[in-house]
């Protein structure tokens, strides 16, 4: 095969040695694509790329591909999310093509929340690949120029290749072997859980760092607003693989309920900056979920802003 030119945004500002800044929305539970649009708007200044999720949280919704479209033609660098909940190695590799012939070059790949949690929890899982074989996939297509039974493609996918990761799961020695299984499959950039217990994640950092995993892809770090300090309190207790500290919550129970929002913010920059400083840290996923409009402010006050030109 041979070798690509690089034509997705995220991945020059990663290999030109920029710290890069992702983020992302979720689509609309309608066919009206307005609302994705003007949130892409609202931040396509302020990032390299935007992420698509794919009916996150198992919830019905405009598909990732259609809402990756809308956001390529306002002139944004988007990441198709793809869970392999849904689709057979069929249809992935069918998305795969179609996301390229729009341009549309970043993919995330991803498992995908269990049906049971969403709007059809009758629904018929399929997981015909799981998020790793669906990374060596993309992989394959790209660099081989072949589909899974061996053909031909025609023309490949050009395709940044990204996974997902979580610092704080249990048991957490199996962390970083986890994320060196992902890199062996393939995956060039990663995107991480949400990042509140900051000394853990250094540690993280530090075992990836000793494997040498950080000279072999991009980490972004995942970072969400807190805007209450319920919403801190339901993160700690229902949400799995998130690790809330005590001292956190308590910081936000010290401040009067309608700035908890606004010290929310100051604590996702406070963390930005300090793992800015953190070898092998290659940028940040600011996930502020419904709440875009802060992202110009997080990346602004991060020293972030504005962000590097790339040919």
């Amino acid at each position: 095969m041979t070798e690509l030119i690089t034509k997705s945004r995220l991945e020059k500002v990663l290999k030109n040695g920029h710290q890069a800044v992702t983020s992302e929305c979720g689509p609309p539970r309608s066919s009206d694509p307005a609302h994705i649009i003007e949130k892409g708007n609202l931040i396509k200044d302020y990032v390299d790329s935007v992420n698509i999720t794919d009916n996150q949280t198992s919830v019905t919704r405009l598909c990732s591909l259609a809402a990756c479209i809308h956001l390529k033609q306002q002139g944004i660098d988007p990441v198709l999310q793809m869970v392999v909940r849904d689709r057979n190695r069929i249809a992935l590799q069918s998305d795969i093509l179609g996301a390229a012939s729009f341009g549309i070059h970043n993919i995330l790949c991803l498992s995908g929340d269990h049906q049971s949690f969403g709007d059809n929890p009758q629904a018929q899982n399929v997981f015909d690949l799981d998020s790793m074989q669906l990374v060596q996939t993309v992989r394959h297509m790209r660099d081989e120029g072949k589909f899974l039974s061996g053909d031909e493609i025609k023309v490949p996918p050009d395709m940044f290749v990204g996974a997902a990761a979580n610092p704080f799961g249990d048991p957490f020695k199996i962390r970083v072997p986890r994320l060196a299984k992902k890199v062996a499959c393939g995956a060039e950039f990663i995107q991480t859980q949400c990042i509140y217990n900051v000394d853990k994640f250094e540690k993280w950092m530090e075992g990836v760092r000793d494997r040498g995993l950080d000279e072999q892809v991009y980490i972004l770090a995942g970072i969400t607003p807190m805007r209450s300090v319920g919403m801190a309190r339901y993160l700690s207790k229902n949400v799995p693989g998130m690790d809330v500290p005590e001292e956190l919550i308590e910081r936000l129970k010290g401040v009067e309920k309608n700035k908890q929002s606004e010290e929310g913010i100051t604590i996702a920059v406070e963390t930005i900056q300090r793992l800015k400083e953190v070898k092998g840290v290659a940028g940040f996923h600011i996930m502020a979920i419904e709440w875009e409009e802060k992202v110009p402010e997080m990346v602004e006050r991060s020293g972030l802003y504005p962000r590097p030109a790339v040919d």
